[in-house]
């Protein structure tokens, strides 16, 4: 009976020693698994072959402390990993270095540590309670969130989400219809686009709590806000929705329609396309800015703009304008209006072009209006 006991110990493949290194015979399509409750950093490369390699690196005292399981099975195979006891201050953490078929599915999630994942063909998915997520070279679709730390995703063909609570969002390269947010971190999209004549895409959608927005391109719309950034879109078609509470928002190109607003920052926005296509409505407000929109020449408006000045202004009221390309009604008002808070004085202006079919508004205060005849 003794020697059974040894023998069956033995086969649940647990390691409390140095350093591990383990092979076991895969397949591609098949799955990797891995609750990290001891924490550490996970890095995962696709390569060729019918084998996965893991080899799991320990620093300090983690070897003392750290238990690792490994699960074989026909669906692929689990990797566990926990500390020995539960009490005391285990400052140490094992890294996970592993090599999977390139056709594979991951399921990861870790108490803390970075993801960084490359040449993996697959459905990606999981979860960090701390650490970067550093994702390239990926094909499939995906859903990865960390609760602090930056986000890079680059040179992939992807579907999905990538969260974070904390950090930076940058997508590079990447071609499909992924999303990335972030509660409090810049956000940018570099060379992103659908696939074309596969997908008919989606909208670019970008959320976080504090920082920069950027876009390079969103060929379908884009619908972004901040809580404390700027925002810069430099292409987008369709339409694009972008809302900051406090800094400038600045869209190069938008072929359709626009609402932009800011709770404090200049709006520069530049419509171009065909003039008799699409929805181009437009609204734009700020609290505390400069409002400039260029239209396509031609563009049929209906145009009513509205420029409050309040009394202690830091600007001289004399100098508050609207200055259009198209003609306007432009009337002052002689009394101060106290209705909401500041005492505040309007420049309003109003015209139409062709039969009025688009929808312009703008509101500003303390700020000019420019409305300019483009190409």
């Amino acid at each position: 009976m003794k020697y059974l006991f040894i023998l069956l110990l033995i086969s649940t493949c647990v390691t409390f020693a140095d350093d591990i290194h383990k092979e076991f015979k895969s397949a591609p399509g098949k799955k990797l698994e891995m609750d990290i409750d001891s924490g550490g950093d996970i890095i995962i490369q696709g390569s060729d072959g019918n084998t996965i390699v893991v080899d799991v690196v320990f620093r300090g005292r983690a070897e003392d402390e750290c238990r690792v399981d490994f699960d074989e099975s026909s669906d692929g195979l689990v990797i566990r990993s926990s500390y020995r006891s539960h009490r005391g201050n285990h400052s140490h953490s094992p890294r996970f270095e592993v090599k999977v078929p390139k056709k594979f599915d991951l399921e990861l999630e870790s108490s803390g540590g970075k993801f960084d994942i490359s040449d993996v063909e697959g459905t990606m998915e999981g979860s960090t309670m701390g650490g970067a997520l550093e994702l390239t070279r990926l094909k499939g679709k995906l859903n990865f969130h960390t609760m602090g730390g930056k986000i890079t995703l680059t040179k992939s063909d992807v579907d999905g989400e990538v969260k974070t609570n904390g950090g930076k969002v940058l997508l590079e390269d990447v071609t499909g219809n992924v999303n990335g947010h972030s509660m409090g971190g810049n956000v940018e999209y570099r060379n992103v686009t659908d696939r074309s004549g596969s997908s008919t895409g989606e909208v670019v959608k970008i959320t976080t709590m504090g920082g920069e927005i950027e876009v390079d391109s969103a060929p379908h719309g884009a619908e972004v806000s901040t809580m404390g950034g700027d925002v810069r879109i430099h292409s987008a078609g369709d339409y694009v929705k972008a809302k900051t509470m406090g800094g400038d928002i600045s869209i190069d190109k938008v072929d359709g329609a626009i609402k932009a607003e800011t709770m404090g920052g200049d709006v520069d926005v530049t419509m171009v396309g065909n003039p008799a296509e699409k929805d181009r409505d437009v609204y734009l407000s700020s609290k505390g800015g400069d409002i400039t929109l260029v239209v396509p020449a031609g563009l049929s408006m209906d145009v009513d703009i509205r420029l409050a000045y309040t009394k202690d202004s830091w600007h001289d009221s004399r100098s508050y304008r609207i200055e259009s390309d198209f003609e306007l009604k432009e009337e002052r008002s002689k009394e101060w209006d106290d209705e909401y808070g500041s005492p505040r004085k309007y420049i309003s202006g109003k015209g139409k072009t062709g039969d009025g079919k688009h929808r312009i508004r703008i509101e500003t205060i303390n700020g000019n209006v420019y409305l300019k005849k483009g190409k």
